[in-house]
Order: structure tokens, then sequence, then C-alpha cells
């Protein structure tokens, strides 16, 4: 169990919260990691990407000229892979890139991943009253106050959706927000600090407490 100290909209302690989950072993929890974020990832593409072979480029039906007599090199189509406006050898054809994986071992490689991340989280109180129209410039001060480096990448965590506190936040590059239900692996790995609300830590407590 983990016991995080929680900071007001001023940045001052205001309480505590803990978080106690279930985490992988040592020697397997870097694997289980990298197979859910390779898993993310490649869920996320689109595998659209297409080129012609040869025999799908419009035209080169017409042998270009004779075989012999003419000094150049023998050629069959103006569409060869070998010419300008011809095929493309080997080229990427629409396929799924999806990996499976159980959803036990999706859920510890979350919970895994957000233990690890535990020296850079920040529990805040709820601050959606602090914020009665959306006003980027005190959402920022307010991430001032509460210690983080004004270059992080930030992950807030919500416990549940906030009009107000989303349009204060879609506007600043750096900070993503998201809610408790949405956790995901690439965005627990990829911000430099996590911010959480107590209430969405209570919330993933109550999801992925075993």
């Amino acid at each position: 169990m983990v016991e995080c100290v929680v900071k007001d909209w001023q940045g001052a302690e205001a309480g505590q919260a803990s978080l106690d989950l279930k985490v992988a072993k040592a020697e397997t929890a870097a694997h289980i990691v990298h197979q859910a974020l390779r898993r993310q990832m490649n869920n996320a593409r689109q595998g659209t990407a297409s080129t012609k072979t040869r025999a799908e480029v419009r035209g080169g039906g017409r042998k270009p000229w004779r075989q012999k007599g003419t000094g150049r090199a023998r050629a069959g189509s103006i569409r060869s892979p070998l010419w300008r406006g011809g095929g493309v050898i080997f080229g990427p054809k629409p396929r799924d890139y999806s990996v499976n994986m159980n959803r036990k071992e999706r859920r510890l490689a979350l919970r895994t991943a957000l233990m690890d991340r535990i020296a850079d989280l920040i529990v805040v109180q709820d601050f959606s009253a602090q914020l009665p129209r959306p006003k980027t410039k005190e959402l920022l001060q307010a991430i001032a106050r509460w210690g983080v480096d004004p270059d992080a990448k930030v992950l807030i965590i919500l416990g549940e959706k906030q009009d107000n506190v989303f349009l204060s936040a879609r506007n600043i590059a750096r900070v993503k927000l998201i809610q408790a239900t949405g956790l995901n692996m690439f965005d627990l790995l990829n911000a430099d600090t996590i911010i959480a609300t107590a209430e969405a830590i209570a919330k993933i407590q109550e999801v992925y407490g075993e």
C-alpha cells in the first residue's frame, strides 16, 4: 500500500490518499508492461498503407521496343518496378496489426505501470469548483503551485468528465486529460508527471483493486 499526500487548489497539504494495487513480479514486470504497450500501439494502427504491384499499375501492356536489335536492355513493360512510374516490389498492403492480450494480463500491466510511476504522481483535491468557467491561465497557475516542472508533459486523471476542466486543459500542448476509466498504458508511460484527483484514485482502486 502506498500513501499519497493530497494537495488542495493552492498547493497546501489537505489529507492523505491510499493506493493498494497488485503488481507483476519483478522478473516479469518489464515484459508484461512492454507487451501491453506494444498491443496498444499496434491496435491503434489503421493498417491502410497500400502500394500497387506491376500488375495493378495502369498501362504497360505493350512491349516498349522490340526484344533485339536496338542496343538497349530488354524491356517487356513500362510498368516494371525498375522504371519510373512502375509497380512497387514488396510494398505495403492493407493488413491487420492488432495484437491480442488476455484481459487479466492487461489489467496487471496497467497496475504495474501505475504503481511504478508513484514517485511522479501528484494527488489533488477535486478542483472543478475552482473553475466555474473555462480558464486555461488559472489551471496552469494551479499546476505550477502543485510543483510541476513548466516544461514537463503532464497527464491529468479525473474521476468523472468535467467540461470546464476539459475546456481549460485542451489548449495546453503538454497537458493531456483523461478519466480514471480511460486509464491506458501509453499515457501512463509517456507523461513526465501524473496529476490525479482523490476521486480518480478512489475510482482506480475500485476498478483495479483486487
